[in-house]
């Protein structure tokens, strides 16, 4: 069982690292490409559509990411098997690590396609929500209810 929690938090943990290496790319791919840069920029109406698409992406994904993993833990996964409940954990955080990728990635997309500082914004709130969801071992024991045992705390 000790394996099983193992190889869970170790796959919660590589997929929060694959979530903030992700705007590292696209900041890298954005400084160094410059065919769809500023595409916006001039246009009032089309940064004015991104910017008010990025900002309700933003006000939706991120509460909804942080409330939907919390219910769906006390209502659904407690009541399952400890491997049951391992599965659907892993499920439910690359879920929410989804839901915040969202409004980071169209922030970005937004801020390079119009240089507007809202797009900035909306990838700043994705990524502080995201601090809020640090994986870890001892997380996973106090979510899922179970004994923490001495040596894992170490």
């Amino acid at each position: 069982m000790k394996e099983q929690i193992n190889k869970a938090a170790l796959r919660v943990r590589n997929n929060y690292i694959g979530f903030w290496a992700l705007p590292v790319l696209i900041v890298l791919i954005g400084e160094n490409c410059e065919m769809m840069t500023g595409a916006y920029a001039t246009s009032v109406s089309g940064t004015y559509l991104i910017e008010t698409i990025v900002i309700l992406l933003t006000a939706v994904c991120v509460p909804l990411s942080l409330k939907l993993f919390s219910v769906v833990l006390r209502h659904k996964i407690d009541l399952m098997t400890i491997p049951q409940a391992l599965r659907h954990y892993v499920l439910w955080c690359l879920l929410r690590l989804v839901l915040l990728a969202l409004p980071m990635l169209g922030g970005l997309v937004a801020y390079y396609l119009t240089y507007s500082g809202k797009g900035l914004l909306c990838t700043a709130i994705a990524l502080i929500a995201s601090l809020f969801c640090v994986p870890g071992r001892k997380r996973l024991y106090k979510e899922l209810n179970l004994d923490i045992p001495d040596e894992s705390l170490v």
